[in-house]
Parts: C-alpha cells; sequence; structure tokens
C-alpha cells in the first residue's frame, strides 16, 4: 500500500517530456521533413564513401576503368551519327551536327544512366536497409552523386569535341556549370521518384528502357528541334518543347555552340529549366520521404 502511495504521488516529468528531452523519438515515428533533412546532412560522409565504393565495385574489373564512362557516351554518339546523320540525313538544317549530336547524348545520357539506376536505389539494396539504420534517401542521392562524378569527365569530353569542331570559346560558356547544376538536382529528385516506385513495382525496371528511349526521341537528341516546329502547333508543340531533357539540352547546345537554333528564347529555357529543378527536386524528394518508414519491408 505504501508503495502505491509513492507511485501515485510522483510529479516529476513524464516518460513523453524525459523521452523528448533528451533526443528520443517514439519507434516508427516517421521524422518531419527538416528531421530527416538534418538526418541526411548528418550522412553525407557516408553518402560520399557509398557512391565510391560503387564506382570501385562496378568498374575495378575493367582494364579501363573509369574510362569506360566516357567510351560509351562517345560510341553511342558515333552510332547515332552513322545512323540519324549519314544513312536518314537529319543533319540537313544543322551547322556543326556533330557538336549539335554528342550535346544531346551526353546530357540526356546523364539523366538516362541517373533513372535506371535510381529505379533499384531500394529493392537493389534491401540487404543494406535491413540491417543498417539511415535515411534511405542517401542511395538515390549516392547514384545521383556517381553520375555527377561521371558527367564532369563527360562534359570535358563534350568540350573538346566542341572545341575540335571549330566552335570558339564564348561568355556563355559560363552558363555550362548553372546548367548542369540544374539538371543534377532534377535528376536527384527523378532518382527518388522512381527509387520509390520501384520498391513496389518490381517489373517498372523493365519499362524504364522503353521509356527512355520514346523519351529519347521526343528530346530531339538525335536531329534538329526544328522538325517539331515542322511537324507540330499550338498546345502540341507547346508541350514537347515544355520536355524538362529537350529543356536542359537545349542550354548546353546555347552555352556550348554558335548560331544554333533553340526551342525556345533562352530566358524561356532558364526559366522552365529552373521550374523543373525545383518541382522534380522537392516533389521526388518529399515523395521519397513519404514512403520511408516502408522501404525494406515485406
Amino acid at each position: 500500500m505504501a508503495q502505491t502511495t509513492v507511485v501515485e504521488s510522483y510529479s516529476g516529468p513524464s516518460v513523453r517530456e524525459l523521452a523528448r528531452k533528451h533526443g528520443l523519438g517514439a519507434a516508427g515515428r516517421l521524422p518531419t521533413l527538416p528531421e530527416y533533412t538534418r538526418q541526411l546532412w548528418a550522412y553525407r560522409h557516408f553518402i560520399w564513401e557509398f557512391a565510391s565504393a560503387k564506382v570501385s565495385a562496378s568498374l575495378g574489373n575493367t582494364r579501363l576503368g573509369m574510362i569506360w564512362q566516357v567510351l560509351t557516351p562517345l560510341f553511342n554518339a558515333g552510332v547515332y551519327y552513322v545512323i540519324f546523320g549519314v544513312l536518314l540525313n537529319t543533319k540537313h538544317g544543322v551547322g556543326n551536327f556533330i557538336p549539335y549530336l554528342c550535346t544531346g547524348v551526353f546530357i540526356f545520357g546523364y539523366t538516362q544512366t541517373v533513372v535506371q539506376a535510381g529505379v533499384q536505389a531500394v529493392s537493389g539494396n534491401l540487404g543494406l536497409i535491413r540491417a543498417l539504420h539511415f535515411p534511405r534517401a542517401s542511395l538515390p542521392l549516392s547514384i545521383t552523386l556517381v553520375e555527377a562524378r561521371n558527367m564532369i569527365a563527360s562534359t570535358a569530353v563534350l568540350i573538346a569535341i566542341v572545341l575540335f569542331t571549330g566552335e570558339p570559346i564564348t561568355v556563355e560558356w559560363l552558363l555550362i556549370l548553372p546548367a548542369l547544376v540544374l539538371q543534377t538536382i532534377f535528376n536527384a529528385g527523378f532518382a527518388m521518384l522512381v527509387g520509390r516506385l520501384g520498391s513496389t513495382l518490381h517489373d517498372l525496371r523493365q519499362l524504364i528502357p522503353f521509356i527512355m528511349r520514346v523519351w529519347m526521341y521526343g528530346s530531339a537528341v538525335l536531329y534538329p528541334v526544328t522538325q517539331f516546329t515542322a511537324h507540330l502547333h499550338g498546345w502540341k508543340l507547346a508541350l514537347v518543347e515544355a520536355n524538362p531533357l529537350l529543356v536542359y539540352i537545349e542550354l548546353m547546345r546555347h552555352a556550348l555552340m554558335e548560331n544554333v537554333i533553340l526551342a525556345g528564347s533562352p530566358r524561356r529555357l532558364w526559366t522552365e529549366a529552373v521550374i523543373w529543378a525545383v518541382v522534380m527536386g522537392l516533389g521526388g524528394y518529399a515523395y521519397f520521404w513519404r514512403g520511408e518508414k516502408g522501404y525494406g519491408r515485406g
């Protein structure tokens, strides 16, 4: 009876107050978005090291190693040039078709590789997810980081191609970095979007190559953008020209090449690029965060 009286008369802080005081939370609780962002920042070194490990694992057994990250888009550009530029003569209307084509292939390939790897960001790392506690957005972010590092080397090769084909260095070259930064933000959001979708829709992995192939044909990678204005009008043309990958490709062509016909004015392209980066970056991040507690279950 005396013990009961002591317990009932206890007037100290509640368990909830003690937990809050010492930074403890309920098990299985979804952190708020600001909390989640702080957790990601705390794991920034893990994200970097995980990205480095993925690069070493994917290319460590090849003789050329990192060089393949540059050779792959070069080979693709060579094949596309022979088929579309020579055999189908899609280069008609473009004064300097080789850098025009290579820019499209390199910039589109940047997003393509992020999406193809991002769809398996969760489903391909279930063992790691079930064994360790860390913010799961680290996985698609590390994928984006890997491809961003590869894109730096690819951009250096692209610049060499542009110079070799006679394009001069202009002040617009200063726009290369902000264009790539905006595309990287877009890619990160897209990787998180497909990462969550791919965690439950396992067939999405098989569909992604077909989706990206159709997307490539709609992004003026292999032929002049004037093909759209010649065959499309009204809302159809506006819809195609708002394609985010077309926007990022056109921005890079504008930065690297002179006398190139664009899908719109530079001001409009930059506005659309910023909007796509914000919408996909924040939207993909929030969408992935909402599914945080379900990854690795089942």
